[in-house]
């Protein structure tokens, strides 16, 4: 069998080095030295099943050092899954299943997309959370159908980058006992050896945050990697285990150097690495004793299935009430209840946007019962607390409000994973300003059309007196760039009422809630809302059309207001989603924005960037293209021109013009 293995394991290592020869790029190093470590898993412990990919309680397996993709695509071919030897020939080409970096959602088997180094690990310990949660709430004696294990494959580089130390921490914390993170241990970069840049004992850090730690010594010992998985499986904390391996094993003029890392080999180099590891000499090629070992172990894989299946059907039998709601959790199609509520639709108070997304929350937590979300430790001011729905943690697993801590990249990089496992409706909530340290982690949730809901409070200068520091500028502009990602900013309680639930409904799409510190006025509509733009105020033969967004629709509609009674006909657009209003048809958007009218401002306390589609080269901007100040936030909006006065005369003096 050991024979077999190898053989396997080898044919594994030739293939990935074949796709990256053809396509003259790729990142060999990984694939030749952790191949024994992915097979070990993949072929032994790990519970997935190639003819249903998909299946619930599949453990997942994400490659953190996604650069590693050609060893994925083999694993991939060799296991059975939807990539065929042609897809590996295609590698990194256009259209093709294979790319450079693994893509959920594109080529099958891939649970996550990976790339950035150090996302994987975090998006792991959000499937182990999810996994532990939802475990909480259906499980019962004898009849575990949420069970299984998440396993992450990083390297040195994903143990540099911030976001996995953060991810590490909270999971240590959480006392994850079903997360395991294999850590390729080669001590090589692109720049050469980590010791010019990285001396730390990675397994002490681990164990500081509360992690079980083994060390395999030799990362071609299937014997010993499997007793370590198994130790692992076996601990009542989350484990680490390190293997140290050779940087592109097998290549006799290139193993254990940087050179290894990021480029092909060449055909020379990879027919003496076939000869050293006793395969042919031939490309893209399975030998039929390789075929044969994997049918034997996917017999084996879809029992798992099988099995998993067979519990489910005495847990429905035993407790059909929890079996319809753990359907209901998977399927996540709640809204009707919202849709049908009249009250859900209609608000009259004047306050804060971060308050009314309280109160919407709070509405939306009874009627959707798989929500799952938390703060980087601004719950209090965000206001981003389901009431009694209990804190999750390690005593109170069942707990629905999560303390991710001082950890925004984490935080956002966990909820996508927390999304990707499935049953749950995640959403995190920060200050505004802080989705810089959120950005890349929201890119990929974009990317993933995963429909992860952000709560950004303290949305401009209405921050007040914290300062610039604190006060988002270019923030908006910056969101809304992201292709796929949708940007709402409500202007009062009914529209944050409408953001919620497009929020909620928009699943292939994340979604920003940009709310305020400060009391806005109220002149929304809900219904309206939906459609990402529309009319607040109108007139008859409106001369002017104001444009805003949050807080200053408000504004907007009182100067219009005042306007009108010195003759100025204006019509009044909220704007609180130009993602939305986009969506919309040519004729709806034209009656909204009449292209005759070409007078038109837009008032936002952010960047203009991005506004002249709307306003036009005849248009004008209110807007903050500097920095803010630090200073009540009245007396800011005052100095920057957010008053009823400076709208009134830039009205004035458009028509003017």
């Amino acid at each position: 069998m050991i024979k077999k293995d190898e053989k396997t394991i080898n044919t594994i290592r030739a293939l990935s080095v074949d796709a990256i020869q053809k396509a003259n790029s790729g990142h060999p190093g990984i694939a030749l030295g952790s191949a024994p470590i992915a097979y070990t898993l993949w072929a032994k412990h790990l519970k997935h099943n190639p003819k249903n990919p998909t299946w619930q309680n599949r453990d997942r397996f994400i490659l953190s050092a996604g650069h590693g993709s050609s060893l994925l695509y083999s694993l991939l071919h060799i296991f059975g899954y939807n990539v065929s030897i042609e897809d590996l020939q295609n590698f990194r080409q256009l259209d093709s299943k294979t790319p450079g970096h693994p893509e959920y959602g594109h080529t099958e088997g891939v649970e996550v997309t990976t790339g950035p180094l150090g996302q994987g690990i975090a998006n792991a310990v959000g499937m182990a959370m999810a996994e532990n949660h939802l475990a909480s709430i259906f499980n019962k004696d004898g009849l575990n159908i949420v069970d299984h294990y998440t396993y992450a494959l990083c390297g040195d580089g994903c143990l540099m980058e911030g976001v996995a130390y953060e991810a590490i921490s909270l999971a240590g914390t959480l006392g994850l006992n079903k997360l395991i993170i294999l850590y390729d241990s080669n001590n090589i970069t692109i720049e050469g050896n980590t010791e010019i840049a990285f001396k730390e004992d990675i397994r002490k850090r681990f164990e500081a945050c509360g992690f079980d730690t083994q060390l395999v010594e030799d990362g071609n010992d299937i014997e010993a990697l499997g007793n370590a998985i198994e130790k692992a499986k076996a601990s009542d904390k989350p484990s680490l285990i390190e293997v140290k391996t050779v940087i592109g094993y097998g290549a006799p003029n290139k193993a254990g150097k940087a050179s290894a890392h990021g480029e092909p080999l060449g055909k020379e180099e990879i027919k003496a690495m076939k000869e050293f590891l006793n395969l042919e000499d031939k490309e893209f090629f399975v030998a039929e004793e390789v075929k044969e070992n994997i049918n034997e172990i996917k017999i084996t894989l879809e029992n798992y299935e099988k099995e998993w299946n067979e519990t489910l059907e005495k847990y429905k039998a035993s407790y059909p009430d929890l079996y319809d709601k753990y359907v209901a959790f998977f399927e996540n199609n709640f809204l009707k209840a919202l849709e049908e509520d009249e009250s859900f639709w209609k608000y009259t108070d004047d306050t804060a946007t971060r308050l009314s997304s309280e109160l919407i929350l709070n509405k939306v937590s009874k009627v959707v019962p798989n929500m799952f979300g938390g703060s980087a430790d601004l719950a209090p001011s965000t206001k981003s607390v389901m009431k009694e729905l209990g804190e999750y943690s390690k005593e109170t697993p069942q707990g629905q409000n999560i303390h991710f801590g001082i950890r925004e990249h984490a935080m956002t990089a966990i909820a996508n994973g927390i999304y990707l496992h499935g049953g749950l409706n995640p959403y995190i909530a920060g200050f505004f300003v802080f989705s810089d340290y959120m950005k890349p982690s929201l890119r990929l949730s974009a990317l993933m059309n995963l429909g992860v809901i952000s709560i950004f409070t303290h949305d401009s200068i209405g921050v007040g007196e914290d300062g610039p520091t604190h006060q988002p500028i270019e923030h908006l502009a910056s969101l809304r760039s992201i292709p796929n990602y949708t940007v709402i900013r409500p202007c009062d309680t009914n529209e944050t009422a409408a953001a919620w639930y497009l929020a909620l409904k928009r699943k292939t799409s994340p979604t920003g809630l940009i709310l305020t510190r400060q009391n806005t006025k109220t002149v929304g509509n809900a219904k309206e809302a939906l459609k990402g733009g529309y009319i607040v105020r109108d007139c008859e033969n409106p001369e002017a059309i104001l444009i805003a967004t949050g807080s200053e629709v408000g504004l907007c509609y009182e100067a219009s207001e005042i306007l009108e009674k010195e003759g100025i006909n204006t019509r009044v657009v909220s704007m609180p989603s130009f993602e939305i209003f986009e969506e919309q048809s040519e004729e709806y958007k034209n009656f909204i924005l009449p292209k005759n009218i070409t007078k038109r401002l837009g008032v936002e306390a952010g960047s203009s960037f991005g506004w002249h589609k709307y306003i036009g080269l005849d248009g004008d901007m209110i807007s903050m293209d500097n920095f803010g100040a630090s200073a009540p936030f009245s007396k800011l909006f005052e100095k920057y021109g957010f008053t009823t006065e400076n709208v009134c005369n830039k009205v004035k003096n458009l028509l003017n013009k």
